[in-house]
């Protein structure tokens, strides 16, 4: 009897807690007290040896082993080590010397543009505790120490520098530098943007030469921007060309700091070309580089000698729309060869070529795309790199042998403890599906795993080079049973298929209580820019959050990926070149038809919501779908290609002047009259990627149309609309509007 009535009292208070209405989620808890904000592990650093790894924290450089995951001292305390050191400021990046005997640290990050900067830099001294300012001079870019750890060089006012360590003495490379007309050893905002680099320098293996970049942006015509929040706003002026327009005209110089001397190397005799990326060989008398045609769609790369500038073709791809910059460009330690992606035969994969340009073999093969390479094994001749090889929604993590032999799967076994508490599905090999990325150790005896589904926060694992798992670093439980505690919504995944037989990935998200009997609203999330996928099996952070507060208001809300986006080969991605929009429009107008033609969707109440890319393609589909969408949100949209930047627009739509209608058929701002639904229209003032102008001249069009719309502004911010309360304060707007409007 005894046990009869604990098991009814355990039964009741199971279904106690099972009746507990879960915790609705707030705007606050997403952006103000960063309840859904999971923890990580900051700055990563394998050392030397292999052994032993460093990550840094507020209070200093933590040194752990791989071996057991333990934590075994203090490389750095930003309090000092001993009585001669100043407490440290805070500190944001680190970088070892060769020998690990001085740290540089850097501080004080003020934004330039969305990826660059200038800091406050400083060498710690492991051995002493002491620390020395470098910037004595105003804050720097780009500070890197040279391979034996004697100099460091930097970017200041647009000129490059070098400093002798040992007596602190500053020598200037570059002089001609000039706001808004040269630039040396850094990039400038377009090369920045579209082809993400701003390390404009590199030091040769054996200290003794610079290679930098040097643009001459002079004829790049400017445009300005005001700023507000003074009696009288300022102007702020910088060089953006736009599709069609002239470009920085690059060099590549190689400075020999033994005589001081600088030389010019002969980069082609075409100056309306890119030269998007540089590095050294293993010989440190051969320094590497890139070479793009103005349309993106030749690719070579190229050899240079060091002391007679001597230059030879290395290497050479050609497409018929255009070459992607190589995820992984890596020259091997033996000196023997070098590994590079390439889409050349349908999809992204790892080719393995030698020093003298002869292809050695492609090393992985199949209708998947590589994504990156992750570490390289030379002593064991093994490639670590992940993939979408089980579905382009997944990446998994893969490991291969040079000779594109003995392929295995690093993914969690499914038989893992790890697999009931993130359960992102199976494949057919019992490995579990998700989102892997990982970080190896010198020398790949360890790595530490990044793991995270659709549904769960990120985890790090550590591991040795079998994927044998050593100690689990960060499981993120507490974000865990937040998610938990605030409703049982999660992304679901599928598939549609258009009128045309095209399959499009999607994921959706239901109300908790989801009645098919019912008919919901329905709110699409679209990006859709070409090579882009936001249909993964990954954890979405921010966004996540918000439309699993929206699916708790009663939205269901979807989210796909069409033709032109990643992971799915270069014909899926490349078939929108030179009409860039149509597919894309088109396959969304066809995701709303297919989703309102079911019996839970309310079919007269469908509404859209895009930010850049996503703006633009929200925007485009409310005028031209207009039977089908109620209502759209547009942040910081593309109104007109012929007003965003040429590196770009171009590579997908060559110049304006080749193919106008690729420009016109498909910009919003040539649309306006057909607006009839709703539309809210948001843009920072102070954008430099899509600028103002873009909204502006929407708007203009809109009036001109005698349409009514909604339109927000936020003055002075970026294309990220952020800082202070700024993102709290747009996603009430949105939220306010969705639920007026939709």
């Amino acid at each position: 009897m005894k046990r009869i009535t604990i098991l009814i009292s355990l039964f009741a208070a199971i279904g106690c807690m099972m009746a507990q209405p879960t915790k609705q989620i707030t705007l606050e808890d997403i952006w103000a007290k960063g309840t859904f904000s999971p923890r990580g592990i900051q700055s990563i650093r394998s050392m030397q040896d292999g052994e032993h790894y460093c990550v840094l924290t507020r209070t200093g450089i933590e040194k752990y082993s791989y071996k057991t995951g333990e934590k075994e001292g203090m490389v750095c305390s930003f309090g000092g080590q001993t009585k001669k050191a100043k407490p440290l400021p805070p500190i944001e990046e680190y970088e070892f010397s060769a020998d690990e005997q001085k740290i540089l640290l850097s501080s004080g990050f003020e934004p330039i543009y969305r990826h660059s900067g200038v800091s406050d830099y400083y060498i710690y001294n492991v051995a002493d505790g002491s620390f020395t300012k470098i910037s004595k001079e105003g804050k720097q870019r780009l500070t890197t120490l040279s391979p034996d750890g004697t100099k460091v060089a930097y970017v200041r006012d647009n000129n490059l520098y070098y400093m002798e360590l040992d007596n602190m003495t500053e020598h200037q490379i570059t002089t001609d530098g000039k706001i808004n007309s040269i630039i040396n050893g850094t990039t400038d905002w377009v090369y920045e943007e579209e082809f993400a680099i701003t390390q404009g320098f590199y030091w040769s293996p054996d200290s003794r030469k610079i290679a930098y970049y040097r643009f001459d942006e002079s004829k790049v015509r400017e445009f300005t921007m005001q700023t507000w929040g003074g009696l009288y706003p300022e102007n702020y002026n910088y060089k953006y060309p736009k599709a069609g327009e002239d470009n920085s005209v690059v060099d590549i110089y190689i400075f020999n700091l033994e005589n001081g001397q600088s030389m010019r190397l002969n980069t082609g005799s075409e100056n309306d070309q890119y030269l998007p990326r540089m590095q050294w060989t293993k010989d440190a008398n051969l320094l590497a580089f890139m070479r793009m045609n103005r349309l993106q769609n030749k690719m070579e790369l190229l050899t240079a000698n060091a002391t007679t500038g001597k230059i030879r073709l290395l290497y050479s791809e050609e497409d018929k729309a255009y070459v992607e910059v190589p995820d992984t460009w890596k020259f091997l330690n033996d000196g023997n060869g070098f590994l590079i992606t390439s889409e050349k035969d349908g999809y992204n994969h790892i080719y393995l070529y030698g020093m003298d340009g002869t292809l050695i073999r492609q090393i992985t093969t199949g209708a998947y795309d590589v994504v990156n390479i992750c570490g390289i094994d030379e002593k064991n001749q093994k490639i670590y790199y992940r993939s979408h090889e089980s579905s382009p929604i997944n990446t998994d993590l893969y490991v291969i042998d040079f000779k594109g032999k003995k392929k295995e799967c690093l993914n969690f076994d499914a038989g893992n403890k790890l697999y009931q508490d993130y359960n992102g599905g199976v494949s057919s090999s019992n490995r579990v599906l998700g989102t892997y990325n990982a970080l190896f150790s010198n020398g790949c005896k360890y790595y530490i795993c990044i793991y995270s589904n659709a549904n769960k926060a990120p985890i790090y694992t550590l591991h040795d080079s079998k994927g044998k798992q050593i100690k689990m670093l960060q499981d993120n439980a507490q974000l865990q049973q937040h998610l938990a505690e605030y409703g049982r919504e999660k992304k679901e995944f599928g598939v549609l298929k258009t009128s045309e037989g095209v399959e499009l990935n999607y994921y959706i998200i239901k109300p908790s209580d989801f009645d098919e009997n019912k008919q919901y609203p329905l709110f699409f999330y679209v990006y859709g820019g070409p090579g882009n996928q936001q249909v993964t099996n990954s954890y979405g952070y921010s966004d996540y959050n918000w439309f699993r507060m929206l699916a708790q208001k009663g939205y269901v809300v979807v989210c796909f990926d069409g033709r032109g986006t990643g992971g799915r080969g270069a014909d899926f991605k490349k078939m929108t070149y030179r009409n860039l929009g149509h597919y894309e429009c088109i396959d969304a107008i066809e995701a709303a038809k297919w989703f309102g033609g079911k019996p839970w969707i309310d079919e007269n109440r469908i509404g859209i919501f895009g930010w850049s890319f996503g703006g633009y393609l929200s925007s485009l589909c409310i005028l031209k779908g207009n039977d089908v969408f109620k209502s759209a949100i547009a942040v910081a949209p593309v109104t007109t290609w012929r007003y965003y930047d040429n590196i770009y627009t171009e590579r997908f739509l060559q110049r304006p002047q080749e193919n106008p209608d690729g420009y016109d058929n498909n910009s919003p701002i040539n649309f306006a009259d057909r607006l009839k639904g709703n539309y809210l229209l948001v843009h920072g003032t102070g954008d430099d990627n899509v600028h103002f102008q873009n909204a502006l001249d929407l708007a203009t069009a809109l009036e001109k149309a005698d349409k009514q719309f909604e339109m927000r502004v936020y003055p002075n911010k970026n294309h990220g609309i952020y800082g202070g309360n700024t993102r709290l304060n747009l996603y009430k707007l949105m939220t306010d509007f969705i639920e007026r409007k939709l």
